[in-house]
């Protein structure tokens, strides 16, 4: 049952969690990393935006601020749900959270050099669309529409992906995949 009773217990407002018990301080969580096969797990819908889904959205905005990062997918901490974060402004004050995000229409492509945090010091050219039209859910529950472009448009889809259990290295070689396995491996090793 592992994910999901990390997802009861994170919904229970009676559990142990450090996440449920907080009442307004905000904590950094702690990322998965690649290739954690946590991170390959698709992500539920979303059923009701509560305090809890609040606070997590926050906690994840702290820990990607703190990362540095300009994006973060609940899956990324081991939470198996639809909610996203990201700010790529230059201030870092323009945090955009969306619960249940959709590409609903996707235009042209670009190839895009991404990392990420769950693969930390790893670099890769990836195909994107240059524009995504998005549906989600804002903090309030409201739907939200919008178009986007540039690193918004990539970030986001980036994000869209880790909730489809998707990392971005899968979008390379095999060849390039097991180097960076090992590369990762050596260097959990080198840190233990």
């Amino acid at each position: 049952m592992g994910v999901w009773a990390n997802l009861f217990d994170f919904l229970d407002s009676n559990a142990s969690s450090p996440v449920v018990e907080r009442k307004t301080q905000m904590a950094l969580l702690p990322i998965l990393h690649y290739p954690d096969p946590r991170l390959f797990r698709r992500a539920a819908r979303v059923t009701a935006v509560t305090d809890e889904i609040r606070r997590l959205a926050a906690d994840m905005a702290e820990t990607m601020y703190a990362a540095p990062g300009i994006g973060l997918a609940a899956t990324q901490v081991n939470v198996p749900l639809r909610v996203i974060v990201v700010d790529v402004s230059e201030e870092r004050n323009e945090l955009l959270t969306l619960i249940n995000p959709e590409i609903v229409d996707r235009q042209g492509e670009v190839m895009s050099e991404e990392g990420c945090l769950s693969v930390p010091g790893i670099y890769g050219q990836v195909p994107r669309a240059a524009q995504i039209r998005v549906r989600a859910w804002n903090e309030e529950g409201e739907t939200v529409e919008f178009e986007a472009d540039g690193l918004l448009s990539v970030c986001i889809q980036h994000e869209v992906d880790h909730l489809e259990g998707r990392v971005f290295v899968q979008y390379l070689s095999p060849l390039k995949q097991e180097r960076i396995r090992a590369k990762l491996a050596k260097r959990a090793r080198m840190t233990a």
